[in-house]
Formats: C-alpha cells, sequence, structure tokens
C-alpha cells in the first residue's frame, strides 16, 4: 500500500467521517445559538436605548392619552397584571391535575391515547383559533362580554396543553421505585401522588407553568379577537371589567407615526419584560423554597 493510498484510507474511515459530521453539527448548533442571541441582544438593547428615557413613574402612573408626552400604562399594567393572576389560578390547578390524573389514574388504552392525542395537537393550535373559539363561546355564548375573565379563559385555554404536557412529563420522570416504596408503607394511592409523585416532579411542572405564563403574556391576537380594547382610560376592579393589556398598548403605540409614541412603546415592553421576569422569579424561589424542604425532608 502507497503513502497515498494510506492516507486516502485514513481521511475516508468510519472513524474521521463520524468527527467530522460531529464538528459540522456542534459548529452549526453553535452558531445558530450565537445568531439568534445576537438579535435578541440587538433589540434588547434598542429598546432600552429608546425607552429609558421616558421610563418614570408617571409613565407607570399615567392614563392613556392622545397626547404622547402624557400618556401612560396605568390601565394595561393593571390589565396584565390581572389577567395573569387569574391565569396562573386557572392553569395550576387544571393543568397539573390533568396530568396527575392521566399519568396516575388513567387506564393506558384508548381512552388515554386520545386524550393525549387531542392535547399534543391542541399544543400547536395558532393562538388566533383560541381568540375565535373565545369569541364564540365566552363572548357570545356566555355572555361574558368582553371582561377580565373572558382574557384569562382565553389564555388559559391557549397554555393548557403546554402546562398538561411539561407537568406529565415530570410526573412521568419520577422513578417508579419511589412510587413501590410508599406502596409497600401502606400508603394510598392518593398518598403517593401528592406527597410523593408531586414533590419529586414539582421543579419540572414550575417550569412547565413558567413557559405557559411566559407565552400567555405576550400575547395580543387572542385578545383582540374577543375585543379587548386598545384604548381604556380606566384600571378594571373587577373580573367583568373591560380591559386591556400590555401588548395590545405596545402595538397601538408602534402602529401611530409620532415617534414619541413609539418611545413610550419601547418603555411598555421594558416594563413588561419586568412582569415576566418577576413572575419567573417567585416560580424560582418556590422551586428553591420546595427543593430546600425536600432536602431537609430527607435528611
Amino acid at each position: 500500500m502507497t503513502a497515498s493510498t494510506a492516507t486516502l484510507s485514513k481521511l475516508t474511515s468510519p472513524r474521521r467521517s463520524g468527527k467530522s459530521a460531529d464538528f459540522l453539527v456542534g459548529f452549526a448548533s453553535v452558531s445558530a445559538v450565537v445568531m439568534a442571541l445576537a438579535f435578541l441582544g440587538t433589540l434588547l438593547f434598542r429598546v432600552v436605548v429608546d425607552g429609558w428615557s421616558v421610563l418614570e413613574w408617571e409613565f407607570l402612573w399615567a392614563y392613556p392619552s392622545a397626547t404622547p408626552e402624557l400618556a401612560g400604562i396605568k390601565p394595561a399594567l393593571y390589565g396584565t397584571v390581572y389577567v395573569m393572576a387569574l391565569v396562573a389560578l386557572l392553569v395550576v390547578p387544571l393543568g397539573v391535575g390533568a396530568a396527575l390524573y392521566l399519568e396516575e389514574y388513567a387506564r393506558k388504552g384508548l381512552f388515554a391515547r386520545v386524550v393525549e392525542l387531542n392535547i399534543q395537537n391542541l399544543a400547536a393550535v395558532p393562538a388566533i383559533v383560541y381568540g375565535l373559539l373565545a369569541a364564540g363561546i365566552f363572548v357570545k355564548a356566555m355572555r361574558l362580554g368582553e371582561s377580565v375573565i373572558t382574557g384569562a379563559l382565553t389564555l388559559s385555554l391557549l397554555v393548557m396543553p403546554l402546562v398538561i404536557i411539561a407537568s406529565r412529563e415530570a410526573i412521568r420522570s419520577v422513578p417508579p421505585s419511589l412510587r413501590e416504596g410508599a406502596y409497600a408503607l401502606g400508603c394510598t394511592r392518593w398518598q403517593v401522588s401528592s406527597r410523593v409523585v408531586l414533590p419529586a416532579a414539582f421543579r419540572g411542572i414550575v417550569t412547565g407553568v413558567i413557559l405557559g405564563l411566559s407565552r400567555a403574556i405576550g400575547e395580543a391576537a387572542p385578545l383582540v379577537t374577543i375585543g379587548a380594547l386598545t384604548y381604556v382610560s380606566f384600571e378594571p376592579r373587577g373580573l367583568g371589567d373591560r380591559f386591556t393589556v400590555l401588548p395590545i398598548q405596545i402595538f397601538n403605540w408602534v402602529s401611530r407615526p409620532q415617534a414619541a409614541y413609539h418611545r413610550k412603546a419601547a418603555a411598555a415592553i421594558i416594563v413588561l419584560l419586568v412582569v415576566l421576569l418577576g413572575f419567573n422569579a417567585v416560580a424560582i424561589w418556590m422551586r428553591a423554597r420546595s427543593e430546600k424542604a425536600r432536602l431537609e425532608w430527607q435528611t
């Protein structure tokens, strides 16, 4: 065998081809992440530069106005907090309860497969479809109107499949030995589910809830479909009041030609990010507290 033949054999060997493929896939993945982070960083930098100058306390507690310098986000901020609080109260017990039932109580048969298939399909449905569904059921049939409860129910339907899927994966990842040990000690199924399975899957469940709420807080299309207003001169005080939210207010300001409104929109985006980070911080604190309690219980 000549030297050139040996070199060609090394270059075309399966091991070298596998390393080349691994390198190309790794390089493409890192490049995609870097590009995404670069675009995100550029957008955040532009938003902060444009909106920081108008981000004052008066901006947070002022009402929308036809004069850009006097416009504020108080009704939209209140509406966002109210709607998201209701969404969390609806999604967490119903979504986690449905996941727990499907994993721990439902029989593995045709019914479970049909339900799982429908949940996966609902997770991929566009948000505007949920808005149309809510407009037909909540607004027209149930006569709830363009109210806070209608918005909360609409966004709850939107993120419920995501929470159920994430919660099921977290519950499914709990080792069977924990369940078997609890049953061996004489625990009932509910005791095993509530005191063993849920605490062990808590971190994954909280992650799914965070992802669901993060999607809900930035949605505007389904709320526009049910009639959430772009101009509200009052903050909601009850479940039946009309409302608006920060994404709709941001869209309204961005669509106007005045540069002052664009700066107001950038400031509202900063506030929306702070609210989102606040929800995430609360969830992370709950995860840390649950993990600490679990470690103390084990010791």
